[in-house]
């Protein structure tokens, strides 16, 4: 009987191979001369052998030693650390950020294999410049930063003309694209076509953690406009300056977008944004030492109704009805706030998304439409508190004494939002307030917090890297054409199940970035099992549905 999660393991082996040296066997190459210098995918720079640089017309075109790939590799990490070591009294952290995001995007752009292997060997070090929290800043400066594309742009301008455009990217297959329309960015709002770097960020994590294939993945922007009078203003703004498209006609441009990929890649996996908050969640059951069965049993506030807190609430309450059976009753523990406060079923105007998460105003005595954050903690004494307010602070030390008192052996704070800036607090403040027993997890980079006699308050980055880079790559392996509520379910459950009671009990929910590819092969393996438990597998290669269905675990 196969083994599922080697199976997928084997696949991250195979591209680790790929990007330990140069191409490992001969590929034919169309371009000659300069041409092979300009493209990443196939530059080697100075290590071209003599005879290579004959036979493709490169003689002359470059200094006449043979730099190893192994040499380049060291070079490269030394200018990097040189790079560290020379700016690290700078007081501008952010400067500092974008400093050395821009010495890996010109090695990406010169140099892809060098560029992964790099990546792949330090993901610690590099995948928060590369992801969050510093893509952050590369979004809002992109105009600035931008040296040379990277994806395809899709604009409100192409309607039309979508389903030829999609042929004018080079590659022949495309496993995984990432899209955004640049509307909600990491807690920074419309940022329009800047926010073309959210899918280059996520996609280079896949590489690295999933072993995708670089050349088969795509980043997109769909430009339908934006409203942000700051950047239509802007004369460097590189997207449509015209205000953001609405209801049906932003609906058909992304028909047409879709009509146009599924075309010419029919099991291409398009992924949008999601969070990793309901792995968090599970986890924090185990954390306060009860069974994951007992989830349904926790009360949950949620600050935030955007789309990032509706989604994460959408999948925790499907989490309850997995486990319980019963619709009816499966969201009566999440209380949701927005902006104008709790969320009744008296509120006016409410969001439609948000209906089914809209509290009755008897549930808990003195409980009404528009109560505060700390009021509600104070009359809901909840065991997790859940931010996705993209609102800096708003966990203020009224909020987290009170959460202290809620009666909750462990008490868990979820400060989501990112970047920095827009956290609902820092670890400090958190373990400050509402006491050094607590499980605390953000969207942004903390440090562990030194606490009383020795020990350690940990934070738990909560990221989609430690998630998604699995459920692309199990979605893709299974051939799914779609990625269904139960595939991210089993997704989530899998990363929550992950850790070692040893690790729960000292609040770390999430593992170390360094774990990322057996993470992914394990998150991997469990979509896979979800996708044939669903008939919605349909093979990879020469691995029919068949033979995934009987896989071991």
């Amino acid at each position: 009987m196969w083994n599922l999660t080697k199976f997928v393991a084997s696949r991250l082996s195979r591209s680790r191979r790929f990007f330990s040296s140069v191409i490992p066997r001969p590929c034919i190459i169309q371009k000659r001369g300069a041409d092979i210098l300009h493209d990443p995918w196939i530059n080697k720079e100075t290590g071209f052998p003599l005879a290579e640089r004959n036979r493709l017309g490169l003689r002359g075109l470059l200094p006449p030693r043979v730099i190893s790939f192994e040499q380049q590799y060291a070079r490269f990490m030394e200018s990097y650390r040189s790079l560290e070591k020379n700016t690290v009294s700078e007081p501008d952290t952010s400067h500092v950020a974008l400093a050395k995001w821009r010495i890996l995007n010109r090695l990406h752009d010169r140099n892809e294999t060098l560029y992964f292997r790099v990546l792949i060997d330090n993901i610690k070090d590099f995948a928060p410049i590369i992801y969050t929290p510093t893509v952050g800043l590369v979004c809002q400066n992109y105009s600035g930063l931008f040296r040379r594309p990277r994806g395809m742009y899709f604009s409100a301008k192409d309607k039309g003309e979508m389903m030829s455009m999609i042929y004018n990217w080079p590659a022949q297959k495309v496993d995984m694209i990432v899209l955004t329309d640049g509307s909600r960015i990491l807690g920074l709002g419309d940022l329009g076509v800047h926010g073309i770097g959210i899918p280059i960020g996520k996609l280079d994590m896949y590489v690295a953690a999933a072993g995708l294939n670089p050349q088969r993945i795509l980043p997109v922007m769909l430009d339908v406009g934006t409203n942000n009078l700051k950047l239509i203003e802007d004369p460097l703004y590189l997207g449509l300056r015209q205000p953001r498209l609405e209801g049906e006609e932003y609906l058909s441009i992304i028909d047409e977008f879709i009509e146009a990929v599924l075309t010419r890649w029919p099991k291409a996996i398009v992924q949008g944004t999601a969070g990793v908050a309901l792995a968090g969640l599970l986890g924090t059951v185990r954390a306060q030492g009860r069974s994951l069965d007992d989830f349904p049993n926790q009360k949950i506030v949620v600050v935030g109704a955007g789309s990032a807190g509706l989604g994460v609430l959408s999948m925790a309450v499907q989490a309850v009805v997995r486990m319980t059976g019963n619709a009816e009753t499966a969201a009566q523990n999440f209380f949701l706030l927005d902006k104008d406060g709790l969320i009744t079923k008296e509120r006016k105007n409410l969001d439609p998304a948000a209906v089914a998460f809209a509290k009755d105003p008897g549930l808990i005595a003195g409980l009404r439409d528009g109560d505060s954050l700390l009021e509600v903690v104070k009359k809901v004494k909840p065991d997790v508190l859940l931010g996705l307010s993209g609102v800096g602070g708003v966990f203020n030390e009224e909020v987290l004494k009170a959460l202290r008192e809620s009666g909750s052996n462990r008490p868990a704070i979820f400060a989501m939002s990112n970047p920095t800036m827009n956290a609902e607090c820092t670890a400090v403040e958190a373990f400050k307030h509402a006491g050094e027993n607590i499980v605390f997890a953000s969207g942004s980079p903390f440090e562990n917090v030194q606490l009383g006699n020795g020990k350690v308050g940990y934070v738990n980055q909560a990221n989609n890297m430690y998630l998604f880079p699995g459920i692309g790559l199990g979605a893709l392996l299974s051939g799914a054409r779609i990625i269904t509520d139960d595939m991210l379910q089993a997704a989530a459950e899998c990363l929550a199940s992950y850790m070692t009671d040893q690790d729960i009990e000292k609040g770390i929910l999430y593992p170390s970035i360094n774990s990322i590819r057996d993470i992914t092969a394990e998150v991997g393996a469990s979509v896979v099992r979800a996708a044939v438990a669903e008939e919605v597998a349909e093979g990879y290669g020469k691995v029919d549905p068949e033979e995934l269905a009987y896989m071991s675990k």
